[in-house]
């Protein structure tokens, strides 16, 4: 893949916390970028515990987070309509398309957005 800027999914994130070399090396040396929704879905996750939310906060802000502007609410709204997304996706696949950054997950419903620069990660 060209370029140093990627936008990755919270699985990505996952993947990456729980040892994936592939992950680890795909990452490596990028500009990594996440929705605050990854934000959230990392902090927020029920039954966290404190040595993960530390992993977390680290990996945050060693990441640039997308904040929700206007531009990316009509994209979300846009995309949500055309696409039938939930509406997390849609903020993620929007804020990806806002920075016009490829986005990675491992979640195969970003496949279908033909707007959307996205690598599917397979295990």
């Amino acid at each position: 893949m060209n370029g140093s800027s990627l936008v990755i999914d919270t699985n990505i994130v996952l993947y990456l916390f729980n040892g994936d070399r592939t992950v680890a090396s795909l990452l490596d040396g990028r500009n990594v970028y996440i929705s605050f929704i990854t934000e959230i879905e990392l902090l927020g996750f029920p039954g966290i515990t404190n040595e993960q939310k530390a992993i977390s906060k680290e990996f945050i802000e060693d990441s640039v987070v997308i904040d929700l502007n206007d531009a990316i609410k009509r994209m979300t709204i846009d995309l949500r309509v055309k696409y039938n997304l939930k509406i997390p996706d849609a903020i993620i696949a929007a804020s990806a398309l806002y920075l016009n950054l490829p986005l990675i997950s491992a979640d195969k419903v970003f496949e279908k957005i033909s707007e959307l620069q996205f690598v599917k990660y397979e295990l």
